[in-house]
């Protein structure tokens, strides 16, 4: 992060103001909706500053900035064209310790006013970091449309409950949890509906009637994260990964993707790779019901789809032998993600009319798979972490009576910005990706339906560029 966001409390305390016209008025409206005094210096108003001053809601004063306006000051804000004058006020402010914003000047300011989203008491605040104020702006006009102003009276409601919660539940995780009921649950809708005293007393009701053992269980949410791309993740995922106590989390989990989970999650690594695990697939099923017994909400994300090569159904059979609740959230398993990202149909009525998705893992250095059933035509082969069995495979599909010059593509990195696309044949691909340098994850597709990546990629990251000048 470029800047700690934050929010700071000025009501009844001193702010200077430097500068008169249109820019500085919409600062000192921030200033005064906050609470604060607002002192105002310029040789001139503008017509809404004046209304201000005419009201009795600003100090004026009517000259230039002088070093000891900042006397007594917990913050500044310089909004004139000036940038001399700008400077040294943000000077003077830094060496005073009083936090400084020059409009229009981020290289001088030691915090910069976000756009605002207003449910008072619930604030959200979207910032650019300086960068552009215009996207913030847009932003924040978007979530306008998306949070609905009852959300203030909602924590207004709850506000005056917190007490007799605290005192009701006998953890904070029983308590988050009892509130995330609340807040997301009819007691919420009730109030969105204008049913304020409805809401009062059902909330009422809740806690004098939710006992407090209802939260020693815990629940594991299986959630599949997809083939890397964030924008890939479906509504539920997002919303129960914001829910979880723990994280479970593969290497192919991406670090945007991991970011979405909620930001005071326990986060446990439980990647693995070939020939080193990190935890032990007996592990990591105990660990989930470990968690779990304690009241935890764990979640359990996963690479793609956690039913297709995750090994997913092992976790929930764990799970439903120790009698632990869970959810499954399908993802978007990584063959019909790169696939679609390449521009490779996986069927297609012209070339494909079956798609057979099968593991290259090898067992003891052997790649063990029906290559009579996959060599047959009319279908689309897609194997899964195949890179180091490549050779194997397209030698195999080879001598089983697959045609050599059969188009075969290997995709590193699918629906990411590092996506490359190597388009070859089966005697050839093994060839090009043995000279290029290439690093899991990847994907392998085999069949007639190759032919169409040229005609039909439309997903064109520099690093897909670069591959196709390579082949």
């Amino acid at each position: 992060m470029q800047y700690l966001p934050i929010f700071i409390d000025i009501k009844d305390r001193q702010c200077l103001l430097v500068g008169g016209g249109d820019v500085a008025a919409r600062k000192a409206t921030l200033l005064l909706n906050a609470g604060a005094k607002v002192e105002v210096l310029a040789p001139v108003l503008g017509a809404a500053l004046s209304r201000e001053h005419q009201n009795g809601r600003i100090t004026y004063t009517n000259r230039g900035y002088e070093s000891s306006d900042l006397t007594d000051c917990c913050l500044a804000i310089s909004a004139t064209d000036d940038r001399e004058l700008n400077a040294k006020v943000a000077t003077d402010a830094k060496a005073l310790g009083i936090p400084v914003n020059v409009v229009d000047s981020p290289e001088l300011c030691s915090f910069i006013i976000p756009s605002i989203v207003d449910r008072s008491p619930v604030m959200v605040a979207v910032s650019s970091s300086g960068a552009s104020p215009v996207l913030a702006r847009l932003l924040r006009a978007r979530l306008e449309t998306l949070i609905p102003a009852s959300y203030g009276q909602l924590a207004t409601l709850v506000q005056g409950f917190r007490d007799r919660v605290k005192a009701r539940f006998s953890t904070s995780n029983k308590r988050r949890l009892f509130w995330e009921d609340v807040l997301q649950g009819p007691i919420a809708e009730l109030l969105f509906a204008g049913k304020a005293e409805a809401a009062r007393a059902a909330l009422d009701n809740a806690i004098t009637g939710t006992a407090d053992s209802r939260y020693d269980q815990g629940e594991v949410y299986l959630v599949g994260a997809g083939p890397g791309d964030p924008d890939l993740l479906s509504f539920r995922a997002l919303r129960l990964m914001q829910r979880a106590d723990v994280v479970l989390y593969d290497r192919l989990v991406s670090a945007e993707i991991l970011n979405l989970a909620r930001r005071d999650a326990q986060r446990i690594y439980v990647g693995k790779q070939r020939a080193y695990h990190s935890m032990r697939q007996e592990e990591i099923n105990d660990t989930l019901v470990r968690f779990a017994q304690q009241g935890k909400r764990v979640l359990r994300l996963k690479g793609g789809d956690p039913f297709i090569f995750g090994r997913g159904g092992e976790e929930i059979d764990t799970l439903a032998a120790q009698g632990i609740p869970f959810q499954v959230v399908p993802g978007i398993t990584a063959a019909s993600g790169c696939a679609a990202y390449a521009g490779i149909p996986l069927t297609h009525r012209d070339y494909s009319q079956s798609c057979v998705f099968v593991t290259g893992h090898q067992r003891e250095g052997k790649l063990d798979l029906n290559w009579e059933m996959l060599s047959q035509p009319g279908q689309t082969v897609v194997c899964y972490m195949g890179l180091s069995g490549l050779p194997t495979l397209c030698q195999q599909l080879i001598a089983h009576g697959m045609p050599p010059q059969t188009p075969a593509a290997l995709i590193e990195q699918g629906t990411t910005q590092h996506q490359r696309v190597f388009a070859a044949t089966i005697a050839t691909l093994p060839g090009i990706i043995g000279g290029a340098d290439v690093h899991a994850p990847t994907l392998i597709i085999i069949g007639e339906v190759v032919r169409l990546h040229e005609k039909l990629a439309w997903f064109h990251p520099q690093a897909d560029t670069d591959a196709k000048a390579l082949i």
